[in-house]
C-alpha cells in the first residue's frame, strides 16, 4: 500500500511539473515569439497609417515609390524595424505589426496595420513651418486625447540615414516627449500651486512692484525681461508681461511644501521624488521635475518660472491645457493608436478616451483658464487668428549662451478642441515665432 501511495504522489508530482513547464512554455510562446519571428527574415510587416489612411511606417518603402522624403517628418516619432531608434511607435508596438500568431504561425499574406489619429498633411505643414529652425511641436484634442500633431526637428529621413555619427544632436529622438527646460511656461505650474493653497481670490489681490530688477529676501537679484520693469502688477497683468519679478514674489509669500504638494500632485518629481510613469501608445514620456529648497531664495524662485533645474517634456506642458480648457480637474491622456488590426484582417485595440489627475482642483483650472484666456485677447488672438488661452516662454539653455521660445495654450472653440505646445530651438533673433507656427497649425488642422 506505502508503494502505491508513493507512486501516486510521484506521479502527482511528475503531473504537476508537466503542467507547471507547459504553461512556461505557453508563455513564453505568447510574449516572446512575436519578437523572435519577427527578426528572424522570415515574417512580414504590416504599414502604419495616419487617420485618412496616408501611409506613415511601411517596411518595403524605398524612394522610388513614396518619393525620397516622404517619411522625414514622422521618422523620429513613428520610427522603422532597424533597430536604428527606440521608444518609436514601431519600435514599441512591433507585436501588432507583425504578421505572425504563435498558434498559426506565419502569414505570408497577412494584414496586420496599425492606425494612428496623426494628421500626415497637417503634420508635414507645421513641419515646413520650421524652416530651418529646430523644435518640437505636438497637438492634440483636448477632449478625446487623439494627438493630431507631432513634429520634432531635426528629423530622421528612414528611407536614407546616411551618415548617423554626423547627424545634428536630437535628430533620432522626438524631442515632443523628452525633457526641455520650460522657461514661463512653468509660470501655469506656479499659478496652479498658488490657487490651491491661497484661493483665486487672495491670488487676485496681490499687487507686487517691478522695477526691472528686483533683490529677494536673500538679497538675490531677479531680472524682468523689460529693463525699465513693468510697475505695479496684478496676475493677469504679470501673466501677460510674464513679469519675472511679481512671480519672484508671489512665490515668497507661499509655502515651500504648498509648491511641493501641487507639483507633485501633476506629477512632477520633486527633489529626486518618484513621478508616475507616463507613455503615449508604449512610448515612454518623460515626466516633469525640480529642485525646490527654499521659497526665499534664488534657485527655488528661478525653478519655479522654469528655469535652475526644472524640466518638463512639451507632451506634458500640453496635457495640463486639456484638464485648463475643460475646466476640469483631470487631464486627458494623449494617445497615437486609434485602432489596429491582426494578420486575418480583424480589427483590435481600438482606443478610448481616458483620464488621470490633473494635480489640482476643477476650480483651480476655470481660474487659470480666466488668465490665459485674458493673456490671449491682449496678445496672441490676432496673431494666431483664433480665440486662445495661452502662456509664452523663454528658456535660457546652454549656460546662457542660446534661448528657446515655447507657447503652451488651447483653443477655445467646441468645433476645434486643441490644446498645443511648440518649442523654437535657439530663437535669440526671434524670426520665426510660437504664434504663427500655432497658426499655420491650427488652419492646416480646420482644414
Amino acid at each position: 500500500m506505502k508503494s502505491i501511495k508513493r507512486g501516486e504522489r510521484l506521479t502527482k508530482l511528475l503531473i504537476a511539473v508537466f503542467l507547471l513547464g507547459m504553461c512556461i512554455l505557453i508563455f513564453k510562446v505568447v510574449t516572446e515569439a512575436s519578437f523572435y519571428m519577427e527578426h528572424s527574415g522570415n515574417v512580414s510587416m504590416g504599414c502604419v497609417y495616419d487617420r485618412e489612411g496616408q501611409v506613415l511606417y511601411d517596411p518595403e518603402a524605398t524612394a522610388e515609390t513614396y518619393g525620397y522624403d516622404y517619411f522625414v517628418d514622422v521618422g523620429n516619432l513613428i520610427g522603422d524595424d532597424t533597430g536604428m531608434m527606440d521608444n518609436t511607435l514601431v519600435s514599441e508596438n512591433m507585436e501588432l505589426l507583425t504578421n505572425y500568431d504563435p498558434i498559426f504561425g506565419v502569414m505570408e499574406n497577412g494584414k496586420s496595420a496599425v492606425y494612428t489619429t496623426l494628421d500626415h498633411q497637417a503634420n508635414r505643414t507645421v513641419y515646413n513651418a520650421f524652416g530651418a529652425y529646430d523644435g518640437t511641436a505636438i497637438a492634440y484634442n483636448y477632449q478625446t486625447g487623439e494627438i493630431l500633431i507631432c513634429v520634432s526637428k531635426p528629423n530622421a529621413n528612414v528611407l536614407d540615414y546616411g551618415d548617423v555619427e554626423s547627424m545634428p544632436s536630437g535628430t533620432l529622438i522626438c524631442k515632443a516627449f523628452n525633457p526641455v527646460t520650460p522657461g514661463s511656461t512653468q509660470k501655469v505650474s506656479t499659478l496652479a500651486a498658488a490657487i490651491e493653497h491661497m484661493g483665486f481670490e487672495a491670488v487676485a489681490d496681490k499687487k507686487y512692484s517691478c522695477s526691472g530688477v528686483y533683490y529677494n529676501n536673500y538679497g538675490n537679484q531677479i531680472d524682468c525681461h523689460n529693463l525699465y520693469g513693468h510697475g505695479s502688477q496684478d496676475i493677469f497683468t504679470a501673466f501677460q508681461n510674464s513679469c519675472n519679478p511679481y512671480f519672484a514674489q508671489l512665490v515668497q509669500d507661499m509655502e515651500l511644501n504648498d509648491i511641493i504638494e501641487t507639483y507633485k500632485d501633476m506629477g512632477y518629481s520633486v527633489n529626486g521624488s518618484k513621478a508616475p510613469k507616463l507613455e503615449v501608445s508604449g512610448i515612454e514620456v518623460f515626466r516633469g521635475s525640480a529642485e525646490l529648497s527654499d521659497v526665499n531664495e534664488f534657485d527655488t524662485q528661478w525653478g519655479c518660472m522654469g528655469q535652475s533645474r526644472t524640466e518638463v517634456s512639451p507632451c506634458q506642458l500640453m496635457m495640463w491645457q486639456s484638464a485648463i480648457a475643460n475646466r476640469s480637474n483631470s487631464v486627458t491622456l494623449p494617445y497615437l493608436i486609434s485602432r489596429t488590426q491582426n494578420m486575418f484582417g480583424d480589427e483590435q485595440n481600438k482606443a478610448e478616451t481616458e483620464y488621470e489627475s490633473a494635480g489640482f482642483s476643477a476650480n483651480t483650472a476655470a481660474y487659470i483658464r480666466e488668465v490665459m484666456l485674458a493673456n490671449g485677447k491682449a496678445r496672441y488672438n490676432s496673431a494666431i487668428g483664433y480665440t486662445v488661452g495661452v502662456k509664452s516662454g523663454t528658456a535660457q539653455v546652454d549656460d546662457g549662451a542660446s534661448e528657446n521660445s515655447l507657447l503652451v495654450g488651447f483653443v477655445d472653440d467646441t468645433s476645434l478642441p486643441i490644446a498645443f505646445c511648440v518649442v523654437i530651438e535657439d530663437n535669440t533673433a526671434k524670426y520665426l515665432t510660437t504664434e504663427s507656427i500655432v497658426a499655420t497649425m491650427l488652419q492646416a488642422l480646420q482644414n
